[in-house]
C-alpha cells in the first residue's frame, strides 16, 4: 500500500515507519520537524521507498494536495504537540490534535483515501478509577493536551458513525525507547539518562508512587502494518500497552541501576499539577482483536532505551 504517516519523523513514529517498510509499503511521511528528526528515518529511507514533505499537517490545503497527488490509500496520523506542552501553550497542545484529525476526517470523508489509524492517547482516561483500565474506563482528561485527544477521538468516531468513514483508534499507554526526545519536553526516561549523562542528580515531581503502564515503543510499532487492510479495529478504539503498573520509584531505580547511578541521588520535587496519578492497561480487546501481546519486558526496554542514547551523539539534538 501507499501509507501516509504524519508525524512520520518523531519517536513512535519512526518505528512506525521502520515496520511499514520492512512489510514492503510505500511511505510518504508529513513532519513538520518541531520535535521529528530526520536521523530518526534516515535507515528507512536508506533500505526502503520513503518520502518526505516538510510540512505541518494542520494546514488542511497543503495536506489535501498531498495525499490526492501521492494516491494514499490508508493514513496513519501520530502527529500532535506532546503532553508538556499543555503548561506552556495549552491552547496549542488541546487544537493541535483537534484540527489535525478534522482535516484528515475531512478528506476522507470526501474519499481522498481509504483508512484512517489514528494514535490517540491513555491520557484521555485520567487518573485509574479501577485497574487494569479498559476502553469503557470513564474518560476524565486533566490536562489540554489529554482533553483534545479526546475530543479528536470522538470527532473521528461520529465520521465513522454518521459518514461510515473506515477510522481504526489506537491508543497507547506509556511508551518508552530509542528516538524519544530528550531535549524540551522530554518525557521521564530521556530526561533522566541526559541529567545522568550530565552528572546532574536524576528528579522525581511528587512522591513517586504514581504508577505507568510503560511500554516498548516497537511493541505498538509493529501492530500497524496488521492494520492497514483490516476491518477488525474499524470503529472502535484499543488500548495498547504491557498491561502491567509500574511505580515512578521503580522504573528510576531501573534506570539508575542500568547507568551505574545510586538511586539515593534521586531529587524529590513538587507535584506537578494534573498528573495522573495510576494507569494499568487492560489490553484484553487488543489480544482478541489484534493477536496483540507485548513481546519485550521493561528491564530489557530500558536497557535499549539507554544504550541508544549513550551511542547517540549529543549533537544530533537529542
Amino acid at each position: 500500500m501507499k501509507v501516509l504517516v504524519c508525524g512520520g519523523a518523531g519517536f513512535v513514529g519512526s518505528f512506525v515507519v521502520d515496520a511499514l517498510v520492512e512489510q514492503g509499503h510505500e511511505i510518504i511521511v508529513v513532519d513538520n520537524f518541531l520535535l521529528g528528526k530526520m536521523s530518526n528515518i534516515q535507515d528507512a529511507m536508506e533500505y526502503g521507498n520513503v518520502k518526505v514533505y516538510n510540512e505541518d499537517a494542520r494546514q488542511l490545503t497543503a495536506l489535501h494536495e498531498i495525499i490526492a497527488t501521492e494516491k494514499i490509500d490508508t493514513v496513519v496520523n501520530l502527529a500532535m504537540k506532546c503532553l508538556p506542552t499543555s503548561f506552556v501553550d495549552p491552547e496549542g497542545a488541546y487544537m493541535a490534535g483537534v484540527q489535525i484529525a478534522d482535516n484528515l476526517a475531512y478528506i476522507l470523508r470526501k474519499n481522498s483515501y481509504k483508512h484512517l489509524v489514528h494514535f490517540s492517547s491513555s491520557e484521555i482516561y485520567g487518573s485509574a478509577i479501577k485497574v487494569p483500565m479498559s476502553e469503557e474506563h470513564p474518560k476524565n482528561p486533566t490536562t489540554p493536551y489529554a482533553a483534545g485527544k479526546l475530543a479528536a477521538d470522538n470527532l473521528l468516531l461520529s465520521y465513522h458513525n454518521v459518514f461510515g468513514c473506515k477510522v481504526s483508534i489506537i491508543r497507547p499507554f506509556n511508551l518508552v525507547g530509542p528516538r524519544q526526545n530528550w531535549a524540551t519536553f522530554a518525557a521521564l526516561v530521556p530526561l533522566t539518562i541526559r541529567r545522568i549523562l550530565k552528572g546532574k542528580k536524576p528528579i522525581i515531581y511528587g512522591d513517586g508512587f504514581q504508577t505507568r503502564d510503560f511500554t516498548n515503543v516497537k511493541d505498538i510499532a509493529e501492530i500497524v502494518p496488521t492494520l492497514l487492510d483490516s476491518d477488525a479495529l474499524v470503529g472502535k478504539a484499543v488500548n495498547i500497552g504491557q498491561g502491567k503498573e509500574t511505580t515512578i520509584l521503580e522504573i528510576m531505580e531501573i534506570v539508575c541501576d542500568e547507568m551505574g547511578v545510586s538511586f539515593g541521588k534521586v531529587e524529590f520535587l513538587p507535584a506537578r499539577a494534573a498528573d495522573v496519578q495510576r494507569h494499568c492497561a487492560d489490553i484484553t480487546l487488543a489480544k482478541n482483536l489484534l493477536g496483540y501481546s507485548p513481546k519485550t519486558n521493561l528491564k530489557e526496554t530500558v536497557h535499549q532505551t539507554v544504550e541508544w542514547y549513550k551511542n547517540t551523539d549529543s549533537n544530533q539534538g537529542w
